[in-house]
C-alpha cells in the first residue's frame, strides 16, 4: 500500500492544486511511482480521461505531473455548479445526479465507498498518493461527516501539510487561526506549515516566522515566492478570468518583442458567462506574445476585438439568456453581420444556433432562440458525451478555409446534441462563424496558427506567426519549473520524514 501525504489550505485559493502538482513532480524526478487524489472537487475545469470519464482539470494537471495518465480514481467526486445551489455529481467520472447542496451534505458520507475504492486502487500502483484537500478544514458548520479535510486524513491516516496565501495579507492569522479550530488529534497531523505566494524579500519575513513559534510549535516547512506559470488553475479563483471592460484592455500600451505587433497586436475577447467552464481552452492564446486575450461581460468590452468567442458553460440556456439581458447577444450578432470572427466553444457553440432546447430539465430547462450564425439547433438528452477526440479538420469555406485538413485533438464534454443542415464534426463554418465541441482545439499548433495567419491577413498586415509550441511540451517545461522552485523553497527532508520516506 502506497504512503501518503495531504496538502491542506487555510481557505480557497491558496494555491494547494499547483503545490500538490509540484510536490508531485519532485517526488516523480526522485524516482518514486506517485499519484495525485482528491475525494471531492468543485469545479467547471474538468477533463475527460483516455477510458472517457470526467474529472477537476487539476487532477489531470497533477497526474501529468507525477507522469502518469489521469485517472478517474484520482477525483472521484467532482461537482460542478449549475446555479441556485444545484450542482451535477460526478462520480467515478460519470454523472449521476443534480442535487441541491443541502441534499447532497447529507448524502455525501454514502460515496465514502466509492473513495475508498478508487484510493485503494491508486494505492496497488503508487508509493506514495499526494491528497489535495479543498477550502478550509476548519469551517466549523460543515466538518460533520467530512470526506475531503481532515476526515479523510483521519481514514487515511495521512499527515498534512497546511498551506497559507500571504498575498492578501494576515498569513499568520489564517495559519494560527486555522490551527487553534482544529481538535488536538488533528493538530498532530499537521506536520508543517507552508506560506505561499510570497513576493519580496524574504529576510524581512524571517523574524514573523521566529515569531510565531510562541503561538504555534508547527514548524515551517517553507515560504514559496510567487511565480508565474502557464498551468492550469482552479476555475473559481482564477486571475485570468478577471473581467476588463470598456475597451481599456485593447486600448493601453501593447508590449511585444515583434516590431510588427507592437502597435497591431491581435485583439480576442472572451466571453465571460456567468457559467463559464473549461476557460483553460485559452491557455494557449493567452500566452502567445502578440495575442492580447482578454474576459468581457458586457457590450462596451467587445470594442476593437479581432476574434470573440464564446466558451463553454455548464448552463447553455441560463447563458444564454444572460447574453440577451447584457445586450451581448445583439453586439456579437452585430459584429459577425460585419465581418468580425465569432468562435464557439461547447455551450458556446450550442449558442451560435438557431435553438437550443432542454425540454427535459437537464440544465434547468426551457427553450431559447440561438443567435442563428450557424445552420443547426440544438435538444439536451439524458445522455452525457465524454470522450477524447484526434481526428482531422474537414473541407472548410470562407473565412476559416485555411484550417482544412488540419490535425485538431481535445476532448468533449456535453449533454445536448446538435442536428445541423451541414456537417458539424469535428467543427461547422459559415463565413466568419466556427463552432466545434472540442474543449482544447486550441492546443493543436497548426490550427491555432493558421487561425492567427488569418487573423493577421483580415487586419492586412504582414507578419508571420512563428510556430506555436504544443501544450503539452510547456506543460512539461512548467511543471520542471514550478518543481526547481519548490525544491529551493521547501524542506523536502521535513516533507520525506513526514511521509516516511
Amino acid at each position: 500500500m502506497a504512503k501518503n501525504i495531504m496538502i491542506q489550505g487555510t481557505m480557497s485559493g491558496v494555491g494547494k492544486s499547483i503545490l500538490t502538482a509540484g510536490i508531485l513532480r519532485v517526488l516523480h524526478q526522485d524516482g518514486y511511482k506517485v499519484a495525485p487524489f482528491k475525494s471531492q472537487n468543485m469545479a467547471l475545469n474538468s477533463y475527460v480521461t483516455k477510458e472517457g470519464r470526467e474529472i477537476g482539470r487539476a487532477q489531470a494537471l497533477q497526474a501529468y505531473a507525477a507522469g502518469v495518465e489521469p485517472s478517474s480514481d484520482m477525483n472521484p467526486i467532482l461537482l460542478k455548479p449549475m446555479g441556485d445551489t444545484t450542482s451535477q455529481v460526478i462520480v467515478n467520472g460519470l454523472p449521476v445526479a443534480n442535487m441541491k447542496a443541502a441534499d447532497y451534505f447529507k448524502k455525501k458520507t454514502s460515496f465514502i465507498p466509492d473513495i475508498m475504492a478508487a484510493y485503494d486502487r491508486l494505492s496497488r500502483e503508487a508509493d506514495v498518493i499526494v491528497i489535495e484537500g479543498a477550502g478550509s478544514p476548519v469551517e466549523i458548520n460543515l466538518r460533520e461527516n467530512d470526506i475531503v479535510n481532515m476526515g479523510l486524513a483521519q481514514i487515511l491516516d495521512a499527515p498534512v501539510l497546511l498551506v497559507g496565501n500571504i498575498d492578501p495579507g494576515g498569513v499568520f492569522a489564517q495559519l494560527l487561526g486555522t490551527v487553534s479550530l482544529m481538535s488536538e488529534a488533528e493538530r498532530k497531523r499537521v506536520k508543517g506549515l507552508i506560506i505561499n505566494k510570497f513576493r519580496g524579500d524574504k529576510a524581512l519575513l524571517e523574524p514573523g516566522l521566529s515569531m510565531f513559534r510562541p503561538y504555534c510549535d508547527i514548524p515551517f516547512a517553507g515560504v514559496v515566492p510567487f511565480v508565474p506559470l502557464e498551468l492550469d488553475e482552479e476555475d473559481s479563483v482564477s486571475e485570468r478570468l478577471t473581467v476588463d471592460n470598456g475597451g481599456k484592455a485593447f486600448d493601453k500600451a501593447f508590449t511585444s518583442s515583434e516590431l510588427d505587433t507592437r502597435s497591431h497586436p491581435l485583439r480576442i475577447a472572451v466571453v465571460r458567462l456567468p457559467f463559464i467552464s473549461n476557460y483553460t481552452d485559452f491557455t494557449v492564446l493567452d500566452s502567445i506574445p502578440f495575442v492580447e486575450l482578454r474576459y468581457v461581460d458586457e457590450p462596451e468590452g467587445l470594442k476593437g476585438a479581432d476574434l470573440v468567442i464564446i466558451p463553454g458553460t455548464k448552463n447553455t440556456i441560463s447563458d444564454l439568456k444572460w447574453l440577451k439581458e447584457t445586450g451581448l447577444f445583439l453586439t456579437i450578432k452585430e459584429l459577425s453581420e460585419r465581418g468580425t470572427p465569432v468562435i464557439g466553444i461547447c455551450g458556446g457553440f450550442q449558442m451560435l444556433g438557431r435553438s437550443v432546447s432542454d425540454l427535459g430539465g437537464i440544465e434547468g430547462g426551457g427553450t431559447s432562440s440561438g443567435l442563428g450564425l450557424l445552420p443547426m439547433d440544438t435538444r439536451f438528452e439524458d445522455r452525457k458525451e465524454l470522450r477524447q477526440v484526434e481526428t482531422k479538420v474537414g473541407e472548410l469555406k470562407g473565412f476559416y478555409e485555411p484550417l482544412s485538413h488540419t490535425e485538431v485533438w481535445g476532448y468533449e464534454i456535453h449533454m445536448g446534441e446538435s442536428v445541423s443542415d451541414e456537417e458539424i464534426f469535428p467543427v461547422i463554418a459559415k463565413g466568419a462563424v466556427l463552432g466545434t465541441y472540442i474543449h482544447g482545439i486550441f492546443d493543436s499548433p497548426e490550427f491555432t496558427r493558421r487561425l492567427l495567419e488569418s487573423l493577421y491577413k483580415k487586419k492586412e498586415i504582414e507578419f508571420e506567426v512563428p510556430e506555436i509550441e504544443p501544450a503539452a511540451v510547456t506543460r512539461e517545461k512548467e511543471l520542471d519549473k514550478l518543481a526547481d522552485v519548490l525544491r529551493e523553497s521547501l524542506d523536502f527532508g521535513l516533507i520525506y520524514k513526514s511521509i516516511g520516506i
